[in-house]
């Protein structure tokens, strides 16, 4: 069976839309130089300089002169001189030193579908979503953002009848976006952080320096001491002791919070790399909508920090999508990427699916969402289409049946497409059945992007009876397709693996 585009309904990259960020252009010695150059400028100069560059871009972006006066903060101490400066050179100077990154130029794609927390003021019958994206700008560099929309049980045509697929409206965009600041977590145990330390195989001599000098909690800035005195006194080759205390200190940033502002449109929430680990990307967040044994409601997402050469597996949560928390996934069993919380606990603990050998799909059971020791497999590539590497996309989702997973499959000139197998719900480690050919694959225009010849997801929901698949095109943009439920179902009932 094949699943149904949704025609008319796309997502698409907007160059338009740019962050204000820091630029830094070269080393202290040039800044000092870019800084004395306005220093020469007289008070009238300055004046029609800064008037000049907030007509220019002030209506790109909210808030710019805040986002100049906190440059100012963290470079104004390269200026040769104590002398107090008027507010309009110290913001004159902070733009110098800040730049806009358009962070959907080149794709946005690989979305995670989930449901609103707010299904309010809607017509009868009619479902609010989320959809997360990766967003890929200059420099292939990662970053989360969100779109919304509702989704409708099919229309009538003029004879009454009900057409074939939902409706789904996408809600209108922004010019705007907005990161909010970072807070570090305010404390680490040290048994749990040197472990992590040890699975990423950071120098065991500098781990051992570095945590037996600390106490069994202990905060950012005294880990920050401690690092650069083993740094110094280690007998480690210097590059090799930089490394390790770079990795060190990236660890314990990697674990932070943020928050917007509740007025901020959802569409202008923009979670951007701002760790070591994340420095070259937030990639492929995978949202799930998680009910604890009380009722509680979390929303978490397991996603991919990415450094230029090492994927850190990282957890994301929010009640709200206002206030979120990154914190590192630990243990051998997350080595790798792909990985996928169920939407409850079965049998009282956590359960995960995840690709984490690159090759094989593997079910994973926890005490703790953020732990992870041991994999059993559950999947090995047997079709033709899945011959290179099988991997999730997505939580899975639960159904009368049982929990039903996407998938996808790499074949024949690294072509991606999606699939499903359907687990056991008291038992996932049973396999139901199996799709033998692929749900989606790509076709036509979807074929051409960045990354060629490629449908992926990262999660989908049911409505109205039909599978909801939000799917990205070759790495550049995204688009739907749906499924009825009871005929995939029924093709992987009578599919056993």
């Amino acid at each position: 069976m094949q699943a149904r585009r949704v025609p008319g309904v796309s997502i698409t990259p907007d160059p338009r839309r740019v962050l204000f960020r820091p630029f830094f252009p070269g080393g202290p010695e040039r800044a000092r130089t870019i800084i004395a150059r306005i220093m020469t400028l007289s008070d009238a100069e300055v004046q029609s300089e800064l008037d000049w560059v907030t007509e220019e871009f002030g209506d790109r972006h909210r808030n710019l002169l805040k986002f100049f006066a906190r440059r100012f903060g963290e470079v104004g101490h390269l200026r040769l001189t104590d002398a107090p400066l008027s507010r309009e050179r110290e913001l004159l100077i902070g733009a110098y030193f800040t730049n806009e990154y358009s962070l959907e130029a080149a794709a946005l794609f690989n979305p995670s579908m989930i449901w609103h927390p707010d299904q309010s003021g809607l017509k009868a019958g009619a479902k609010r979503f989320i959809l997360s994206l990766r967003a890929t700008g200059e420099g292939h560099i990662s970053s989360l953002q969100f779109r919304s929309g509702v989704i409708s049980p099919p229309g009538g045509d003029a004879t009454g009848r009900r057409g074939r697929s939902p409706r789904i409206e996408l809600d209108p965009v922004t010019a705007y976006v907005t990161t909010p600041e970072r807070t570090l977590d305010r404390s680490f145990e040290r048994s749990l952080f040197g472990k992590k330390l040890l699975e990423l195989g950071v120098k065991y001599d500098f781990v051992r320096a570095v945590m037996g000098r600390l106490a069994e909690r202990f905060t950012f800035s005294e880990l920050r001491d401690v690092v650069e005195e083993a740094r110094r006194t280690e007998p480690l080759p210097p590059r090799v002791a930089q490394e390790a205390a770079d990795a060190v200190v990236g660890l314990a940033e990697s674990n932070y919070e943020i928050r917007f502002d509740d007025d901020l449109p959802l569409c202008e929430r923009i979670i951007f790399p701002s760790t070591p680990s994340e420095v070259k990307g937030i990639e492929d967040a995978r949202f799930v909508e998680f009910t604890d044994d009380d009722g509680t409601i979390t929303y978490y997402a397991t996603y991919t920090a990415y450094d230029g050469r090492t994927a850190f597996p990282q957890l994301l949560e929010t009640p709200d999508f206002l206030a979120f928390k990154a914190h590192t996934l630990n243990g051998p069993a997350v080595a790798n990427k792909g990985l996928g919380l169920f939407p409850r606990k079965i049998g009282g603990r956590y359960a995960c699916v995840g690709r984490q050998d690159g090759e094989n799909i593997y079910l994973m059971f926890s005490d703790n969402p953020g732990f992870w020791y041991k994999k059993e497999i559950l999947q090995r590539p047997t079709q033709p289409w899945e011959f290179v590497q099988l991997g999730n996309c997505g939580s899975p989702i639960e159904t009368e049946a049982g929990w039903l997973v996407l998938s996808h499959g790499v074949g024949p000139m690294r072509k991606y497409c999606i699939g499903a197998f359907l687990l056991d719900k008291d038992d996932p480690m049973k396999v139901l059945g199996r799709l033998p050919e692929p749900l989606l694959t790509p076709a036509g225009n979807e074929r051409e992007g960045y990354v060629p010849n490629v449908v992926y997801s990262c999660g989908g929901q049911i409505f109205d009876n039909e599978l909801i698949i939000p799917y990205a095109m070759s790495d550049h943009a995204s688009g739907f397709a749906t499924v009825p439920l009871d005929d995939l179902l029924e093709t992987l009932e009578r599919n056993p693996a």
